[in-house]
């Protein structure tokens, strides 16, 4: 590029020119040393150096808050990991089958500190047919579940299922968890999470410990139903 004269050269084609021309401040130390910037601290002017050292700073501060934030997040997803390994030790220590949906809600409420939690089996065997949470739930709502692929999330529209919280009419936000033997299985039953927070169990939110959850609470209550 011809330096000599300015007409018609504008910022851009300075920028070019220095950006291709690296061994010009080399030629020209003493241009370099006078450049003097705006710091962003204030209208103060400061020279290239310490603007450099400025953004350098900035930058860091802004690495150190990221490292920070993942360790919070590392932490966080320990702590969720362990409490879940510990519902699951939990659920297979537990002797008596039929005493398996009341401690697996109740354990649950306990260390993910849920709200309101229940939970219906259908299809069990004969000898726990008669308990409390083998009842109550419409041929509509056990194809509801067989057709979820993942939880449901969402705000409590007057569902169906919503009546098996102890108080339903508190539950604002909730969480449908299908159970079934295997993956692509029929529903055989239904858990529950409920929370008077509207934003708990919200719709855009992640399903993936849920659906764990359910993976865990479907193998446990295998017990319940009869051989395949």
């Amino acid at each position: 590029m011809n330096m000599q004269g300015t007409q018609g050269i504008t910022e851009q084609d300075i920028a070019n020119y220095l950006v291709n021309t690296p061994g010009f401040f080399d030629r020209h130390a003493d241009v370099l040393a006078t450049v003097q910037l705006t710091s962003p601290h204030g209208q103060r002017a400061v020279s290239l150096q310490e603007r450099q050292m400025e953004m350098l700073r900035e930058r860091i501060k802004g690495l150190e808050q990221r490292i920070v934030e993942m360790i919070r997040n590392a932490q966080d997803n320990l702590s969720v990991s362990d409490r879940l390994h510990e519902w699951t030790l939990r659920l297979l220590l537990a002797h008596e089958p039929k005493e398996l949906p009341q401690l697996l809600v109740d354990d649950l409420k306990q260390r993910f500190m849920v709200p309101q939690a229940a939970i219906r089996v259908w299809g069990v065997a004969e000898a726990f047919a008669e308990l409390p949470f083998a009842g109550d739930a419409s041929d509509d709502l056990k194809s509801f579940a067989s057709s979820l692929g993942a939880p449901y999330c969402g705000i409590n529209a007057g569902f169906e299922a919503s009546r098996w919280f102890d108080e339903g009419a508190g539950v604002t936000s909730m969480a449908m968890i299908p159970l079934r033997r295997a993956e692509g299985a029929r529903a055989f039953g239904l858990l529950l999470l409920g929370s008077p927070d509207p934003t708990r169990y919200s719709a855009d939110m992640g399903t993936e410990l849920l659906a764990r959850i359910g993976a865990t609470a479907s193998a446990a209550l295998s017990r319940l139903l009869p051989p395949l």
